[in-house]
């Protein structure tokens, strides 16, 4: 059975805004490794149009953009949308029941699943089908975005905290 994780980049301040910060090189290195070791993605619709950036090989890319971008590419990607009637390569459109689809998608996979996006993120915590939060905390305040926790906080547990590069630390939580 595979386990749910949903892991974003977020300000001390508690956003999540992907235009107002970002990872430096070696932070995103990490990020290479992360999904390359996926066993896939889940996104809901607004996640998914920001990621699929990934979907063409970029001439200005560099080799860790290159490498992110081959294993983005590689991986199973399922995307709840109620508004989409498509997704691209390698994807899989999730509609109706959602906890039942996702219940069976863990089932049938083994290995990590990253859920991205907060909203989402929101909806399967309140479900009880996220595995481990990570937060991965940048030293900056943005004052607006996105916030990490969209909907109801669930109850938490610290499992694990690194010190990364960039002064970032990463926090691992799991359900309380």
């Amino acid at each position: 059975m595979a386990k749910l994780v949903f892991g974003m980049n977020q300000s001390l301040d508690g956003y999540v805004d992907h235009t107002a910060f970002a990872p430096g090189p070696e932070l995103f290195r990490h990020f290479v490794e992360e999904a390359r070791g996926q066993a896939g993605s889940i996104y809901g619709r607004r996640m998914y149009e920001v990621m699929r950036y990934w979907d063409e090989v970029k001439d200005v890319w560099n080799e860790d953009e290159r490498a992110f971008g081959e294993a983005w590419r590689r991986q199973p990607k399922w995307v709840v949308s109620h508004s989409l009637k498509s997704v691209g390569p390698n994807a899989t459109l999730v509609e109706g029941d959602l906890a039942g689809a996702i219940r069976k998608i863990k089932a049938s996979q083994a290995g990590e699943i990253e859920v991205a996006g907060p909203d989402l993120a929101g909806q399967l915590g309140e479900l009880g089908l996220i595995d481990e939060y990570r937060i991965y905390l940048h030293p900056v305040a943005v004052g607006q975005g996105k916030p990490y926790f969209s909907r109801a906080r669930p109850l938490l547990r610290l499992q694990a905290h690194e010190r990364m590069p960039d002064d970032v630390l990463k926090l691992t939580f799991v359900p309380a």
